[in-house]
């Protein structure tokens, strides 16, 4: 058998990398960061504490990798030719991909939406997450703008909450929250 080459052993790492972050998230969503050690990670991840450190270097840095890696993820669909206008077709684009995302990555917004309960985790990932935030609303205030409503920045930041909203009370109850329904009003309202 030949030696593996760096292309190998980079898939390899990407591999394993991938798997760690799965399985902090689905731990850290379902019980808590707290409640998480990076033993208890590395145990159900199927590998030794000391290689999972090969990866991350602390507790810290894997959930703000997680966290980062989800919202650039959903934030690439906010603008997705990068030219820093929002247009009706790409707001309508990005609902439907919240929706999707929701119900795809339950684990990751159910951490999410966490976050928010509890200060001294949110604080690991807070300064970013402002400078996103804050991004992503001044966009859809110009949006909102360009359209001629009459207080852009209210609607902006009104559509913000109703998106944190409707994730919220998604995770709080999958099971009969009607996401479909909903994402249509949505698109009927702002797209």
């Amino acid at each position: 058998m030949s030696p593996r080459t760096e292309q190998q052993f980079e898939e390899i790492r990407e591999t394993r990398t991938k798997e760690i972050m799965d399985t902090a998230l689905e731990l850290f969503a379902n019980d808590g960061y707290d409640m998480t050690s990076i033993s208890k990670i590395a145990t159900k991840a199927g590998i030794s504490k000391g290689l999972l450190y090969n990866y991350f270097n602390s507790k810290e840095e894997l959930i703000k990798t997680i966290i980062f890696s989800g919202l650039d993820n959903l934030t690439g669909f906010i603008d997705p030719n990068k030219d820093g206008v929002l247009t009706k077709e790409e707001l309508r684009f990005f609902i439907e991909e919240f929706f999707d995302a929701l119900e795809k990555n339950q684990h990751f917004w159910r951490l999410y939406f966490n976050l928010f309960f509890q200060p001294h985790v949110l604080k690991l990932v807070e300064k970013r997450l402002i400078v996103m935030i804050h991004t992503y609303m001044k966009m859809l205030e110009n949006y909102f703008r360009s359209a001629g409503v009459e207080d852009p920045e209210t609607e902006a930041i009104m559509l913000g909450a109703v998106l944190d909203g409707i994730g919220f009370h998604f995770m709080a109850n999958t099971a009969s929250f009607p996401l479909d329904k909903i994402k249509h009003k949505l698109i009927k309202m702002y797209a």
